[in-house]
């Protein structure tokens, strides 16, 4: 007797009409609303303003959506361009079809922009959507759920994942490694905030936790898929790619660690002030407040032209001045 396992929708789109909504683009829009909006409480709490997170997002999210299509497109390209294929499907992105490598590398791109016209480091502003990102991504998985793909191998588990017979699929119960990776980015996230509250992290550093923490299931989970991808050495592609990843983000964090410890004492400065911090500042307000008074009393010499007005460094002119000159008038 079967147990009851997970089933899997028998659609992902919901017409309203003529108007087609999508089940994979709900959950991608979704898991972006919820990155901003915490990377959001986060900026504020490290000292940021309100709103900055969602402006440097406008160049993020689009640089991440066409990152994350290329990489699944480049990668898996016998799905669009080997012979029977239709090239157009290419750009189908609600059918399914991001890479979060190339989602998280053009995205940096985006916000890199985005931190650059606002004089915000990018390092910080990555440590504050960390946590965010991850918990997109388990949302985002979702949207897998309702396509019914990337699942892995067969499996007799009571949490199995009942998927239909389709386009490139055959029914049966699998191992629900959305579901899988889902929970590994919840995870993900709760550990780089007690992480970033414990340690005080900054620089990037939060970040590249979240990266390396990332991998680490990322590398397990790909490894129990069962869908088309190209190999090397024996692993699949993302198997690599994990592994490189979580060598460079472990390794930035150790440097990091040397070369810049603790966190950043201001991350948003304001307009014309120098990110740095405020020492900087400080000497330039103390030097022009220095030129001014220099200034002022140069203009007061020059405006009496009088011995009898000197404020400073003559204390005799003005007193014995005016005694002088009534003696010589009475002598002559």
């Amino acid at each position: 007797m079967d147990l009851a396992y997970i089933p899997s929708p028998s659609t992902g789109v919901l017409h309203l009409g003529p108007v087609p909504l999508r089940a994979y683009a709900f959950c991608i829009i979704l898991g972006v609303f919820v990155a901003v909006w915490y990377g959001n409480k986060r900026w504020i709490a490290r000292g940021g303003k309100a709103g900055t997170v969602a402006d440097i997002a406008v160049w993020a999210v689009p640089f991440g959506l066409v990152g994350g299509r290329l990489y699944h497109v480049i990668t898996d390209y016998q799905l669009y361009f080997s012979e029977g294929e239709n090239w157009v499907d290419a750009f189908k992105i609600w059918e399914g079809g991001l890479g979060i490598w190339g989602a998280i590398a053009f995205g940096a791109v985006g916000a890199w922009i985005g931190c650059r016209r606002r004089g915000i480091p990018l390092p910080a502003y990555a440590d504050a959507i960390a946590p965010g990102i991850a918990f997109a991504q388990a949302i985002g998985r979702w949207g897998n759920w309702f396509n019914q793909e990337l699942y892995g191998r067969p499996t007799d588990l009571p949490w199995g994942l009942e998927i239909s017979a389709g386009a490139n699929r055959e029914a049966g119960v699998y191992h629900p490694t959305f579901l899988y990776e889902s929970l590994w980015c919840i995870g993900v996230a709760l550990l780089v905030i007690w992480a970033d509250r414990r340690f005080k992290l900054g620089h990037g550093r939060a970040f590249a936790l979240y990266v390396a923490a990332y991998c680490t299931g990322r590398a397990w989970i790909e490894y129990m898929r069962v869908d088309e991808a190209h190999h090397v050495l024996g692993l699949r592609l993302n198997v690599w790619t994990a592994i490189v990843v979580f060598v460079l983000a472990v390794a930035y964090i150790v440097i990091s660690s040397r070369l810049r410890p603790g966190r950043e004492e201001v991350v948003e400065p304001e307009r014309g002030k120098p990110v740095g911090g405020g020492k900087e500042s400080a000497e330039a307000e103390t030097d022009g407040e220095s030129d001014s008074e220099a200034g002022s009393g140069s203009d007061t010499d020059a405006e009496t032209g009088d011995g009898t007005a000197l404020r400073k460094g003559s204390e005799d002119a003005p007193v014995d001045a005016p005694a002088n000159g009534a003696e010589s008038a009475a002598k002559g």
